[in-house]
């Protein structure tokens, strides 16, 4: 049914990825899907704001997010499990989209918490990505 999940994870923060990890690889075992897992580098924004940093500042960046999703999938994901790793920089639920596209995923699968006052007025990162995406979300609740 699902050919390419996509798995959206914060490497800093374990709760973008307690509940949303085992359910993905779930599907990814129960249809013999490809994972893949995403994670989304801080960004300059502005040009202004990168030219105060040493040039190949992003890559250096991109690079050490790069490894430690490594680390990530090494010691989280099962053996036997396909997976893909991307890095992306910008605004978190762009690049989720973004990735989804390029992928081509059948399946976005990400966490959600419980929606504060503030989330209702700037929408979090997960209802945006339900709103805007092309193929089917799983929104797993921690």
């Amino acid at each position: 049914m699902y050919k390419d999940i996509l798995l959206a994870v914060d490497l800093e923060d374990e709760a973008s990825w307690s509940k949303a990890l085992p359910m993905a690889v779930e599907y990814c075992k129960a249809f013999g899907s490809t994972l893949h897992i995403i994670t989304v580098a801080p960004s300059f924004g502005m040009t202004l704001v990168g030219q105060f940093f040493p040039a190949g500042y992003e890559k250096q960046v991109e690079d050490t997010v790069l490894a430690g999703l490594r680390e990530f999938v090494r010691q989280h994901v099962p053996e036997g499990v396909r997976v893909r790793n991307i890095v992306s920089q910008g605004t978190i639920y762009k690049e989720i989209l973004d990735a989804a596209e390029r992928v081509g995923c059948d399946l976005i699968v990400m966490a959600s918490h419980r929606p504060e006052l503030a989330d209702y007025l700037l929408g979090p990162n997960a209802a945006r990505v339900v709103r805007h995406a092309n193929c089917s979300v799983l929104v797993v609740r921690d």
